[in-house]
């Protein structure tokens, strides 16, 4: 009867192929200590970066290092491509989407050269962050392989 009143799940999917881990076991206290928000982290395992939700990129960081998307409702999620990767000032990474652009989930948005990551950044590993701004009451994480576009966080 008040089955309306239910909050609906929203999924967040993999931006990208590889391992999810949890949030805490990143080497960046920032990210372990959730100073930004809570997640997961990816072990990348492609090229390819993609929205991981429905909505509108609200940022894209000029090393194009990071990106947010926030969705038409309540949800905000970052993507932050490696660690200590803004000092690599945009090399090994290529724009494909643009700030203000509307997405779905699973367009491509960054373009690396993981190779050239891994051999100059601290690490490839990726935070995927749900913003402390966002309407979230709790998150269920799954730790798996995982291609892009798999669900790696329901959030209700």
């Amino acid at each position: 009867m008040f089955g309306f009143l239910k909050r609906k799940i929203r999924e967040i999917k993999s931006p990208v192929d590889g391992q999810v881990v949890a949030l805490e076991s990143v080497q960046d206290d920032v990210f372990s200590q959730k100073l930004v928000g809570d997640g997961v982290a990816i072990i990348p395992m492609s090229d390819v970066f993609s929205a991981p939700i429905d909505g509108k990129i609200t940022k894209i960081f000029s090393t194009n290092h990071a990106y947010s998307i926030k969705s038409t409702k309540d949800l905000e999620v970052m993507v932050h491509i490696g660690l200590e990767t803004v000092a690599l000032e945009g090399k090994g990474f290529e724009r494909l989407a643009n700030e203000g652009d509307e997405v779905k989930a699973g367009d491509p948005i960054i373009r690396v050269d993981l190779s050239y990551i891994r051999e100059h950044a601290k690490d490839i590993i990726t935070p995927v962050i749900i913003s402390e701004e966002s309407d979230v009451k709790s998150i269920d994480k799954r730790l798996n392989i995982v291609k892009s576009q798999d669900i790696i966080m329901e959030v209700n």
